[in-house]
Order: C-alpha cells, then structure tokens, then sequence
C-alpha cells in the first residue's frame, strides 16, 4: 500500500538534530526584523522563505552556513527568543514530532546585553509555553533543549558548564557546532571532560564537511555519545558483497553510536549527491543506529514528514522501516530511560501497530 505525506504526518516522530536558529517562520522573521531593525533580502514571507531554500542549495557548509546571519539578527531579545521557540514547539507538534531535541547557541544571542542564563531561560520558557498549547490542540509534544558551542569560539567550558546548571529545566544535552575543516572537536576536551564527570550527555556535529578523522576525534578523543550528522563513515565502508567495514565504521556500528542524519541538508551541503544516493539506505542495511532528522528546517524547506516522504520515495521504505528510524531516535534521545521507553512503548508503537500489517 502506497504511503502518503498526508498519512506521514499522522504518524508519531522523533527528531534528535534541529537547529531552532534554522527553523523560524518568514513572517515570524519579517515581523521581529521590523521590529529589531534589521534589514532582510525581502520583507515578503513568501520570498523570504524562498530566498533561504535557495541560499541553502550551493553545496557549501560554509555559504550554508551565512544564511543565519538573518535568523540570529532577530534573535537577541527575550521576548524573541520565547516567541521563536514556542512557534518551533508548535510546529513541530503539527507534524506529528512528539519528542525532539532542538539545539541552539546561547552565544550567539547576547547583542542585547541578555546574558547567557537569561537566554536560555527565554528559550526553554518558549518551548514549555508551545508545548502546553500544542496539548491543547490535541498534538502533544515533549521538546528538550541542546546547548551548543561554536567550534571556532573558545566558550565551550563555559556553555558546558551553562548546560549543566539548567539539567533541571529543560536542558538535556551539550553540542558543538560550526565549520569542521580547521576545528577539530579535540580543541574543546576541556569541556567534554567536564561534562563526562557531570555525568551528562552531549552530541558532536562530525563527519558532516570533514570526513572520518571528525568522526575519530569525537568518539574516541572526546567520548560523544552520538554524532551530529556521522554520514561520511560511509567513507570506511567499502563496497561489496557484503560491504567490508572498516575498523571505525565498525565500532560505531558495533557499539550502537547513534548517527543524526540529515538527508535534505546533507545533499545541501555536498554531503551526499542526492537522497537516493545518500548513504542512508547502505547504513540502514547494515543495522547502524540510523535516526532521521530535519536540520534546518527553514534553509532545507523541510519537515520530518517531508524527509520521512523523501526516504519513502527514494528506497521504497514501508511503515516498518519509519517505526524503526522512529525507535531508533528515541532509544537514543537524552532523557531518561523509563521516559524513553514510556514513549516508545505508550505512543509509537501503538500508532504504529495500527499500519503494520
């Protein structure tokens, strides 16, 4: 039976790897740029919205990268901040996510004299308020929050130790973002340490632009408990029957590191040539831990429908293999076991149940 993107959205999701700077609404923008002072390619919603898909598709992590200039510019007051995070929260819910991990960089939103505890008090305040409306509106969604650090900047300890001392409050987990090529992961040890004596959780993005010494470095060095993105362990993969894999690729395979994938934004940025060509249906294959993610929701034009309906269309991938991805994102979200497996057990499969014949 052929699936649906109107049947897709129905279905529960999770989501582990999406940026809340990359995922604004244009009106939302236009209206806070107004109101900021910032000058946009376009005051028009609907152009703006096109504007970023299209400055998004140059096959660049770098020039993808600039296109939150606009994003972050209208992002740097309290107010902002909890209006971005409750429409995000919201719209997540409408698609049908009930859990994600939305991350952002206090770092970046502090040219208003905010500091660094009064920001992500305005983002997880946005999140709880989108949550409790989306309960209301019959689409209930749990959101956790993901502090990142730029891999260029030298805040790492001081965002982990931010992380930390919000544990409590909605924060689950630690990340390091920006351009790979120039700054490894391993520059930022200091803070990784800190957060495995803290006993807490945190995700790198490697093997996204850089390739597999990224990923090295964040396993082995750094102790990540899963990798941002991790698609280029194709490269120690080789291709046969069966595939042979090498002594990586194997060990993150063997010890189940949950790789974050990205489908839409990884052919974005020449991560991969295109979705039926992206390493995800090889990995899926071989029984990675494979999870399913939108990125950047606004520069990708994107949903998780959308990237489930693309694997659909592109590898034939049925109900069974989307519950799996599904599972697969919560077994390895940064919450809790029990509540893990409350969701697992309580929401996914149960809607699940009712396609899988």
């Amino acid at each position: 039976m052929a699936i649906s993107y109107e049947d897709i959205v129905k279905v529960p999701k999770a989501l582990l790897h999406d940026h809340l700077d990359g995922g604004l609404r244009p009106a939302t923008i236009v209206e806070l740029a107004a109101e900021a002072g910032h000058e946009l390619p376009t005051t028009d919603p609907e152009a703006l919205g096109r504007w970023f898909a299209e400055a998004a598709n140059s096959g660049s992590l770098e020039r993808y990268l600039e296109t939150f200039a606009h994003t972050v510019a209208v992002m740097q007051t309290g107010p902002a901040l909890r209006r971005v995070a409750r429409e995000c929260a919201l719209d997540l819910a409408a698609d049908g996510v009930v859990y994600a991990e939305v991350r952002f960089a206090p770092e970046q939103h502090l040219e208003q004299n905010l500091t660094l505890d009064e920001v992500v008090d305005a983002v997880v305040t946005g999140f709880r308020e989108g949550s409790a409306l989306a309960a209301e509106a019959g689409t209930p969604i749990r959101v956790g929050t993901l502090l990142t650090a730029m891999r260029h900047a030298a805040r790492s300890q001081e965002i982990a130790e931010l992380a930390v001392r919000h544990r409590d409050t909605g924060v689950v987990g630690f990340d390091i973002a920006g351009a790979e090529a120039g700054f490894p992961p391993t520059r930022h040890l200091d803070a990784f340490e800190y957060l495995q004596r803290e006993n807490f959780h945190f995700t790198i993005h490697a093997g996204e632009a850089f390739g597999l010494p990224s990923i090295w470095q964040a396993i082995q060095w750094c102790g990540a408990d899963r990798l941002g993105h991790g698609v280029r362990i194709v490269d120690d993969i080789t291709p046969g029957n069966p595939p042979v894999l090498g002594r990586l690729a194997a060990y993150v395979r063997d010890k189940r590191i949950p790789l974050e994938l990205c489908p839409s934004s990884n052919v974005q940025t020449g991560a991969a040539a295109s979705i039926a060509d992206h390493p995800i249906g090889l990995l899926r294959d071989l029984r990675f831990r494979v999870t399913v993610n939108t990125d950047n929701r606004l520069m990708s034009g994107t949903s998780m429908s959308r990237e489930m309906a693309l694997l659909v269309d592109a590898f034939g991938y049925g109900w069974k293999e989307l519950q799996w991805f599904t599972i697969n994102a919560m077994k390895s979200a940064f919450i809790p076991f029990d509540e893990r497996l409350k969701i697992i057990d309580e929401v996914i499969k149960p809607a699940y149940a009712k396609l899988i014949s």
